[in-house]
């Protein structure tokens, strides 16, 4: 069983406070490392990329980074909008404070400034955004949701190498696909959700080591448009095609 690693204090706090005690007891267990060989295994492949990387090691502050953000599906309107990254120097110089704008007018979504980032924070913007939705959608307890996304990272998440293209040309990347809902033990109550995907691609090779995100949530009758599709890229980032991960 894996050990309860996210102090009780922060638990209530939601993905966004949670995940970010992560970075801190990754270097913790990597210091005991020696003592305790076993707290390797206390995070994934997937935790690692995603949370524990130092996305921002490349990053000279200030610096901003843009993202493109559309939304489209049979389920609810289509939009496309930005979602802005403003990256400074921490109180010591080092890199990096975070502050964002994630979407606009009666959609901006209101979070606060990641202080002293390493991995970098649009994951949890994007992540916190889709588990408020995910609540609105089927009146479920956002706990809920969040819960589901860290057990999924956690276990059973699907890793692999993944080439894509930034400013038209060839970059690596790491592609993480996770379908939280699929065992839900709630699955019932959101079975029109149950088979949503989640994507992350991450690469060294692009500003601020994201390539993008996205989610998808399938119409049951095979061929029919999906229900709803998120996807977030950065700037001078070509999409890659999700439709293969759909089924």
């Amino acid at each position: 069983m894996r050990p309860n690693i996210l102090p009780a204090r922060l638990t209530s706090l939601g993905l966004l406070a949670a995940m970010l005690v992560l970075p801190a007891l990754a270097s913790t267990a990597s210091a005991q490392s020696a003592a305790q060989p076993a707290n390797a295994q206390d995070y994934s492949d997937a935790e690692r990329i995603i949370f524990m990387t130092e996305h921002l090691g490349k990053v000279q502050p200030p610096q901003t980074l843009a993202y493109r953000f559309n939304k489209h599906g049979s389920l609810e309107a289509d939009f496309e909008d930005k979602v802005t990254l403003r990256l400074s120097p921490t109180a010591a110089g080092t890199c990096c404070d975070g502050e964002a704008d994630f979407l606009s007018a009666e959609r901006r979504l209101t979070l606060p400034e990641v202080e002293g980032a390493r991995a970098n924070p649009v994951i949890l913007y994007f992540l916190e955004h889709d588990v408020r939705d995910m609540s609105r959608l089927t009146k479920g307890q956002q706990n809920h949701f969040r819960k589901r996304i860290r057990m999924a990272i956690f276990q059973g998440a699907k890793v692999e190498e993944r080439a894509l293209e930034y400013l038209g040309r060839p970059v690596n990347a790491r592609q993480v696909l996770i379908t939280p809902y699929a065992d839900d033990p709630s699955r019932g109550r959101f079975e029109q959700y149950a088979d949503k995907h989640y994507v992350f691609w991450l690469s060294e090779e692009v500003p601020g080591g994201v390539f993008g995100m996205a989610s998808r949530m399938n119409a049951k009758d095979a061929g029919a448009e999906p229900l709803i599709v998120e996807e977030m890229y950065l700037e001078g980032a070509t999409p890659p095609d999700i439709t293969a991960l759909a089924r």
